[in-house]
This record gives structure tokens, sequence and C-alpha cells, in this order.
């Protein structure tokens, strides 16, 4: 009897599907603007981006795409931010289709939750929730869009970064003021600001989270472990971010500035950085005291099953947690008065390794293809690998092999280098013999 496909392996070949489609679609003429043209390798760069919501790009969103390219652009970030399960159920429950269990397993895998159970009634707290919360951005938005560029544009404008915010892809049309200027004519705007990030920071927390919240309220001792441990890392990793950015940058790239608008510009990238790919200061002008905890907020990333990339919220958490346990002496490992499972340990780790052994093995690359500064080159991988879509410029110089190293570090970050792994691993037939054990030394 033949074995089915492995769900992971189905996700990856589906993720190629929608990234080879979106690269054909941005390849027509009617795609960019006239006398302009789009290389396949740019074409292939920018859908990956897109549909890895990630938001690092070779060509300025606005300047060389057309209406048709933005609206691909869009599309294939929704499809990327909610998952191509998340799509397809949508249309079952809107055909009244049942969803068999097949189906429920491959949706389970691709909004990574622990139950098959239920399945159906988170995916339609999702799309509902998905629907509500871009809907309520772009009506937000468009309450400043709409004055400055006219009704028409100004929806565009309000629709197109609402799902861009809320999907966590950073991609945006702000090049009408200046090229790859991102959201820095806005940076003393407290709408934009505060609408934006709320829909980065609910975007990023996770399918699984909404509902316990939904069902639970603010009864915080009622939340699932997880939920517990999404909600505790992702206000230390907004507030503690936000006070050094105040801090480092004072007298840096947030010269000049107001004390509320300083305020506004450290939270608005203590929340981007973590996987959103939005800037309000110039990046090229950071302390490198600031790349750094960039640095380290690309790595964590968002959480589980959510639009957003990294190691993850709960994987970070983990293995905080791991080394609490060691250092005190204790065996087990857990937190919120819940042990967790001997084996989520390791593979949190193994997560761990993974995404840092291919950030620096990309790094590697780029530094030896292109010449490109450590910084720089460390900047654009995490970037690329956290699904966050912020650079100091060095994507649009770089050549075709380091666009074809980022894009497969974009696919990597989307699904997961552990999920990417298992998707092509051989499975063993049989259990492995246990070898005989030896103590050695370490650290």
């Amino acid at each position: 009897m033949k074995k089915p496909i492995p769900y992971s392996r189905i996700t990856v070949l589906v993720f190629l599907g929608i990234i080879l489609l979106g690269t054909g679609l941005l390849m027509l003429p009617i795609a960019t603007r006239p006398g302009l043209t789009t290389r396949p390798v740019d074409a292939l760069f920018t859908a990956t981006s897109a549909t890895c919501v990630t938001g690092l790009i070779i060509y300025d969103t606005f300047s060389h795409w057309t209406a048709f390219g933005q609206a691909v652009i869009l599309g294939l970030i929704q499809i990327g931010g909610l998952g191509f399960m998340s799509v397809a159920t949508l249309f079952s429950l809107a055909l009244g289709r049942k969803i068999g269990l097949r189906e429920r397993e491959m949706i389970q895998e691709a909004v990574n939750t622990t139950q098959v159970g239920g399945i159906v009634r988170l995916m339609r707290y999702v799309l509902i929730g998905t629907l509500f919360f871009e809907a309520m951005g772009a009506i937000l938005l468009s309450i400043r869009f709409i004055p400055q560029m006219g009704v028409g544009q100004g929806i565009w404008y309000a629709v197109f970064h609402s799902v861009s915010a809320f999907c966590n892809a950073g991609f945006d049309l702000m090049g009408q003021f200046a090229p790859y200027s991102s959201l820095t004519a806005y940076r003393g705007d407290v709408l934009v600001n505060v609408v934006v990030m709320l829909l980065i920071v609910i975007g990023g927390l996770g399918f699984s989270v909404w509902e316990d919240l939904a069902r639970n309220r603010f009864a915080f001792s009622r939340y699932r472990l997880q939920t517990k441990m999404v909600l505790t890392v992702s206000a230390v990793l907004l507030l503690v971010p936000a006070v050094l950015f105040f801090f480092l940058e004072y007298h840096g790239s947030m010269e000049g500035s107001g004390m509320g608008e300083k305020v506004l510009a450290s939270f608005f990238q203590s929340v981007t950085f973590r996987t959103a790919g939005f800037n309000t200061v110039d990046l090229a002008a950071l302390h490198d005291s600031s790349v750094l905890v960039s640095l380290v907020l690309m790595f964590i990333g968002g959480s589980p099953g959510s639009t957003a990339g990294g190691v993850k919220t709960t994987t970070f958490l983990v293995l905080v947690m791991a080394l609490a346990a060691m250092v005190r002496g204790r065996k087990a490992v857990g937190g919120f008065g819940r042990r967790l499972e001997d084996d989520l340990v390791r593979r949190a780790l193994s997560i761990f390794a993974v995404y840092f052994a291919c950030i620096l093995t990309a790094a590697g690359l780029l530094c030896f293809a292109d010449g490109v500064p450590l910084k720089e080159c460390l900047f654009e991988v995490f970037s690329a690998a956290g699904t966050v879509g912020v650079t100091m410029g060095v994507t649009q110089q770089i050549g075709d092999f380091s666009k074809v190293v980022l894009a497969m570090l974009m696919l990597f970050g989307r699904i997961g280098g552990l999920s990417m792994a298992l998707a092509f691993a051989r499975p063993l037939l049989s259990p492995p013999v246990l070898s005989p054990v030896e103590k050695i030394a370490v650290g």
C-alpha cells in the first residue's frame, strides 16, 4: 500500500506552487509600469517575499508595479499569511462542503495547533477574525489616507497596508513619497503608528491564542499554557526593547524628533523588528547596539500558528525555562504551574540549532558572493529567516546568487526549519539499536 505524502511535504510543495504562480503573474507586462521590465529572478524573489510574508524587495512596490502587480502581491501576502489550507477551508465552508479527517490534519499542521478536535471552529475564528481586524484596520487607516490621496487611492492604500500589517508582511506603497521609504513619512502620526502596531501584534499572536482569548476573555488563570507563554513573552519583547531603543537611539536615528515622537518610534521599532518589516526611522543610521537588539527580536519572531516567522516566542521561553531548571538543579522543565513534555525541550533546541546554522551559512554565502559587510549581511539574513523584511539596502545591491539564497531563507523561515527538514527526511523503517552509554565532559 502506498504511503500518503507527509503533511509537511505537502505544505512545502503548495508554497512552492503558489510562489511559481505569483512569479508568472508578476512577469506579465500588465504587472509592471510602462517602460519597465522584471527579470525572472527578481519576480521570483518578490513572489517569495510576498508569499512568505517577509517584505524584502528588489523594486519599490509603488514605483515598479502597476495596480495589477500590487494586487498580485497583496493576494500572495493574504494567502501566505493565513496559509493555503486556511484559504482552502474558507472556500469549503462557503460552499457547504464537509471537512474530512485528512483535511483536518492538514489544517492542524498548517496552523500549528496541538488539537485536531475543534479545528473547523478554530478556522472560523481565524477567518472571521482576519476579516474583522483587516477591515477595522483599513477603515481607521482610511481616515488618514483618504484626505491625503483622495477616495479611490486612499481606500486602496488603507486596504493594502492593513492586510500587509496584519499578515506581518511589511510591503508598503509609500514609494509615492520616496522610494523604499516605508512609513518614515508617518513617524509622528499616532493614528497610523498605533493601528499598524496593533495589526502586527494581533496577527503575530497565533490563531489558537485568539480562540483562547475569545473564550476566556480576561481570565488569565483559565488560559491554556501556550496562551500564557505567548502573552508573557510578547509583553516582555514589546516593553524591554522599546526602552532600549529609546535610550540607544535618543541621540542617534531619532535625533531632532520630539519626545512623543521618540517614544512612538521606539515602540514601533520594538514591534516591527519581531516580524513585520515596516520602519519609521532610517535603519542604516541605527547604532550597533540597536542592531544587536534588532537581531535578537528578528530571531525570536512571533508565535506558533500565526502570520509571523522566527523561532517563535514559545520556543524561546521553553529554552529559558530549560536553562532555569538546569541552574536550579531540577529535572522537570515547566512554568505557570505546568510541566512540559520532555521531548519538547529537544524539539526547541533542534529548532534553535537549525535556524542558527542556516542563518550563519547564508550570511557566509552573502559575504563571499557579494562582499557585503558583516553587520549589514547579518541584518539581512536574520530579516529573511525571521520573515521580517527590514533592510539596510543590501537587497537592492546583491547579485542573483545571493537573491536565491535569501529567497530560500525566506521560505525556510515561513514554513519552519524543522518542518522543512522533516518534509524530505527519510524515516527510519525500524527503531535503531541503542548504543552503550559513556560519559563525556561538556562546557
